[in-house]
């Protein structure tokens, strides 16, 4: 009978680890990130559940001649912002994951 009483505080730790899970996620769901390109031209915003929020483009990077260069401006802000988040999450989840035999959560 020993081994249940190690059971249920197993599963009381394991309760009380994914509720610390839950508030983590939730509070980088809440995040703001940031990612310029272009020295500033092109600027992009998103929440941690990496939904863009904003997009702000200086009217001087606009160039109807080289709207590929605008284009290509957007895409790295959306990229090294997108890399932030998942860093950022791997991060503030890992700690949650060490020592745990790989792909239980």
């Amino acid at each position: 009978m020993k081994g249940m009483g190690n059971m249920g505080n197993m599963m009381k730790q394991m309760q009380k680890m994914q509720k610390k899970m839950m508030k983590a996620q939730d509070e980088l769901h809440e995040m703001s990130f940031e990612a310029s390109a272009g020295g500033g031209m092109v600027t992009v915003f998103a929440n941690g559940k990496k939904e863009i929020t904003e997009v702000k483009i200086n009217e001087e990077v606009v160039d109807p001649d080289d709207v590929e260069m605008l284009q290509d401006l957007i895409l790295t802000a959306v990229n090294d912002v997108l890399k932030q988040i998942d860093d950022k999450t791997n991060e503030t989840m890992g700690q949650f994951t060490k020592g745990l035999p790989g792909g239980m959560f």
